[in-house]
């Protein structure tokens, strides 16, 4: 009787192995669709900031903010090459110098003007064994603010599909002289300037229940197709 169910067991595998294996294909494809889907988190931080002149900001006066923040790291490198930071100012004919910081030297360097700069994730990454920081200063006239507060500087990593890293978005804003001044939540309470970091923009991916649910209906048609 033992023998008898061995030989029906052993008559079996040949069938249940390319459910086995369709089965583990589909897992497979499952694993590869969350690790997709997780957003990356942010991988720098701001860590130093100063202002000339002092704020409060004068309406038509120049004004220039240095901000240094560390980068990494992210997984093996300090800063995902694929990766970017895209910069934006409110002040008016603005000139950014940016500096990257390599175990305490000077390294890659740029310069750009406008509202708006951009850092190329590769002068950012290096072997996670680097001491990695950015220095960004930015000089420009101070306009008539819409509310109380200038945006002085405000970075975000962008991904390699244009979406916002989650938890990226640092904003750092100054009150006008001369303006009511409205209390803003810091992020980082070390510092004395104003910083706020708003709710960050989740990057688009697969919704992870449809995922679920795709492969729940893939994984029934194979079993009732193999039954």
């Amino acid at each position: 009787m033992q023998n008898d169910k061995s030989i029906v067991f052993y008559r079996l595998i040949p069938f249940m192995n390319p459910m086995l294996h369709r089965i583990v294909f589909v897992l497979s494809v499952l694993i590869v669709l969350l690790l997709l889907v997780a957003p990356a988190a942010a991988t720098y931080a701001l860590t130093d900031v100063s202002y000339t002149p002092n704020p409060p900001l004068v309406i038509g006066g120049q004004q220039q903010i240095t901000a240094m923040y560390y980068i990494g790291p992210s997984g093996s490198t300090t800063f995902i090459k694929s990766h970017e930071l895209q910069m934006q100012t409110g002040l008016v004919n603005a000139r950014w110098n940016i500096q990257v910081i390599q175990n305490g030297r000077n390294a890659a360097q740029q310069s750009a003007s406008g509202s708006a700069a951009f850092v190329n994730g590769e002068i950012l990454s290096y072997p996670n064994s680097n001491d990695i920081s950015l220095q960004v200063t930015v000089t420009g006239l101070v306009s008539q603010p819409q509310g109380d507060q200038v945006m002085l500087l405000q970075v975000e990593e962008i991904d390699n599909s244009n979406n916002i890293v989650p938890g990226s978005v640092i904003t750092i804003s100054q009150p006008v002289a001369g303006q009511p001044v409205t209390l803003v939540q810091t992020m980082v309470p070390t510092l004395t300037p104003v910083i706020v970091q708003p709710s960050p923009t989740k990057s688009a991916g697969f919704p992870f229940t449809a995922a679920i649910l795709a492969v729940s209906l893939v994984l029934f048609i194979l079993v009732r197709r193999d039954s």
